[in-house]
């Protein structure tokens, strides 16, 4: 049970290593410029294998439920499915229900626990396979794996590291609950932390937040929705960023050199390294000011007034 690109290599790992009664998947959403329906990503990996799939919009209607639990399934796992199961659903499996969750819970049970751990700057963090109950991430644990965040790691990169890792993990998980040799343990009552949802307002740059928030936004938010400024009335994505020296008194948003070395707050500073217009494919600095230069002391639009400043 997962819809997009993170539940793809567990799905074909599990599938590899054990029969799959079923596939279940969020339903085609309309996309492209055309918007046609689309299968999910677990959809097509699925089709693409010969597995059944069924894409139900909810699963509240008795039928469904029903039909669930007459696949007589071992054991359901569950991997960014996006709909909530239902009591029914997560007793129908003679084994329950497991989740690959990408956080060490308890920290960042919820939506976007990727997007959050960058922005609030944690060294580490990683896989938890747990056992699914009716709480918002809060069942028991059986196993972890944890993964490095490093001063380059954007929400991309580490959503692919953490969905590698989630596929041996998963498997392990199985042989062992199979073998009945695997004891969950609960979750611990301290560290709780919540991963809400990204809201759009949290893409636009703040530029008086020191550098490094700045910095973290970026690469948290790299590349969908993308951290974004704006110039005038066009609206420029930023998907990755350097921190850099910075100058005392320097307008927060405004730039220091022609090379897009922003200033933010405290002093600080970023260099804009890659960049995306709307409409465009990202592009690197260099490739970006072509044609269309942006002088010291322009104020970007973000946390401050655009326009231009007196160079300090």
């Amino acid at each position: 049970m997962g819809t997009p690109d993170f539940a793809v290599p567990a799905l074909e790992a599990v599938a590899d290593a054990h029969r799959v009664v079923c596939v279940y998947t969020q339903p085609p959403r309309p996309a492209g410029r055309g918007k046609k329906p689309r299968p999910s990503p677990v959809q097509q990996a699925a089709e693409a294998r010969g597995l059944p799939v069924r894409h139900p919009a909810t699963l509240k209607d008795p039928a469904d439920r029903q039909a669930f639990a007459d696949l007589g399934a071992d054991i359901a796992v569950v991997a960014a499915y996006g709909l909530i199961l239902p009591r029914p659903v997560l007793d129908a499996p003679r084994l329950g229900c497991v989740n690959i969750h990408a956080s060490l819970l308890p920290r960042w049970r919820g939506a976007a626990p990727i997007q959050r751990a960058i922005m609030a700057g944690d060294a580490e963090t990683g896989v938890t396979i747990m056992r699914m109950e009716a709480g918002l991430d809060t069942g028991p644990m059986l196993l972890t794996g944890t993964v490095p965040i490093g001063p380059t790691t954007t929400a991309a990169t580490l959503h692919d590291a953490l969905a590698a890792q989630g596929a041996p993990l998963i498997l392990e998980a199985l042989e062992g609950l199979a073998a009945g040799t695997l004891t969950a343990t609960p979750q611990p009552e301290d560290g709780i932390t919540y991963a809400a949802k990204i809201d759009k307002a949290e893409a636009r740059l703040d530029w008086t937040q020191p550098a490094a928030e700045v910095d973290r936004r970026i690469r948290a938010l790299s590349p969908f929705p993308g951290a974004f400024f704006d110039r005038g009335a066009e609206r420029i994505k930023v998907l990755l960023a350097t921190p850099v020296p910075g100058r005392a008194g320097a307008v927060p948003g405004s730039t220091l050199d022609d090379r897009l070395t922003v200033a933010c707050g405290e002093g600080t500073a970023v260099r804009l390294e890659c960049l995306q217009r709307a409409g465009k494919g990202p592009v690197d600095a260099d490739a970006f000011l072509r044609g269309r230069p942006i002088p010291a002391a322009t104020v970007l639009g973000g946390g401050a007034a655009e326009g231009t400043v007196t160079p300090a």
